[in-house]
Formats: C-alpha cells, sequence, structure tokens
C-alpha cells in the first residue's frame, strides 16, 4: 500500500512540480513550450532526487502529524488511508488532473477518523439503550448514575483533533492564492529587469 501511494505520488505531484522545468528545458532548446515533448531523464532524475531529500530533511515532523496526531491510526486504517489515497491520485493522474497527494491523503485520515466518530457514537448510543433497557428491567439501579457520566465524557471526547483539522484546512485555503501571488511577483521582478530593461 505504501508503495501504491508513492507511485501515486510521483505521477502525479513530482510531475506537477517537473513541469515547469521540462517547459523551460524545452524552450531554451527551441521547442514550442505548448508542443508535446517528453520530459529529459536527467530532469527527471532532478524531480526524484528533490523528492527524496524532501522527505529525509522535512518529512519525519509531516509524518508525525499525519501518522499519529490527527487520529489514531492502526494497520488496518493506514492501509485504507494509503490505498484509497493511491486510488484517487491515480485515477486523477489518468485523466491528467493535477491534484495533491499530501492533500488526498489527509483528507482520507480524516475520513477515517470522523468514520471512526460517527461509528462509535453510534455504537455507545445502541449500548447505552441495550443498558437503559436492562436496567429498566432489573430491580436495581446501582451504577448507572457512574454509567451515564463515563458514556458523556467519552462523547466529549473527540477521535479526530478538531485544532489539527482547522489548521490544515486553514493552510489548505491559505497555500494556493500565496504561491499564486508569489510567482506573480516573481515574474513582475524577472519581467521589469531582464525583459524590458
Amino acid at each position: 500500500a505504501a508503495a501504491l501511494m508513492s507511485f501515486a505520488h510521483g505521477a502525479n505531484d513530482v510531475s506537477n512540480a517537473i513541469g515547469p522545468v521540462v517547459a523551460i528545458v524545452r524552450a531554451t532548446q527551441g521547442v514550442i513550450v505548448g508542443d508535446t515533448a517528453s520530459a529529459p531523464q536527467w530532469v527527471l532524475l532532478i524531480g526524484a532526487f528533490g523528492l527524496s531529500c524532501g522527505i529525509l530533511l522535512f518529512g519525519p515532523r509531516l509524518i508525525r502529524l499525519v501518522g499519529e496526531q490527527i487520529t489514531k491510526l492502526n494497520p488496518m486504517r493506514a492501509f485504507c488511508v494509503s490505498v484509497s489515497t493511491a486510488l484517487t491520485v491515480l485515477v486523477a493522474s489518468r485523466f491528467g488532473m493535477p491534484v495533491s497527494t499530501t492533500h488526498t491523503a489527509i483528507g482520507a485520515v480524516f475520513g477515517v477518523g470522523f468514520f471512526r466518530e460517527w461509528y462509535t457514537q453510534n455504537a455507545r448510543r445502541r449500548l447505552d439503550a441495550e443498558r437503559s433497557e436492562n436496567n429498566d428491567r432489573s430491580k436495581g439501579d446501582g451504577g448507572s448514575a457512574e454509567d451515564n457520566e463515563n458514556s458523556s465524557e467519552v462523547r466529549r471526547r473527540y477521535l479526530v483533533r478538531r485544532s489539527h483539522f482547522m489548521t490544515i484546512v486553514a493552510a489548505w485555503i491559505i497555500t494556493v492564492p500565496t504561491s499564486a501571488a508569489l510567482a506573480a511577483a516573481c515574474y513582475g521582478v524577472m519581467y521589469v529587469f531582464f525583459i524590458r530593461l
């Protein structure tokens, strides 16, 4: 599952990053940028090397956040996250849609966590209903107040950390316009200093 997800990541995200580099290389070679042309092998190797260095240098913190801090993952949940992410990204790659594997993976982690919350709450409601029926049938009411107190405490706890959810959603909203603004500013500066002068 992890290998399939890495394959999907290379098929989409790394390809997105390599696209502008290929356009630059082709333009310097006199090829019209709009024409379809395969990427040179050395450009693909640069992309693979950059991906590997990024994982080694900055990956551990993100791996810890996604794998441990958003919601608790066990092998089955992590397998579901990896396979669903890989399939989503591969289908998007097949249709030429540039998507973010990271956003897709985090969405899958949230999906697993929110499903666990929904399932746990519904299972507890069913169990509470069965307990109340059993308590009504039995003569003694001992321990029912304690059970209600424990169930309300459990309901207050969420299986998905809401602080991480809000931070990640805010990051998704902020990064796209920020990168667009930075790219426009870089192009504006380069246009003024290198093309007009």
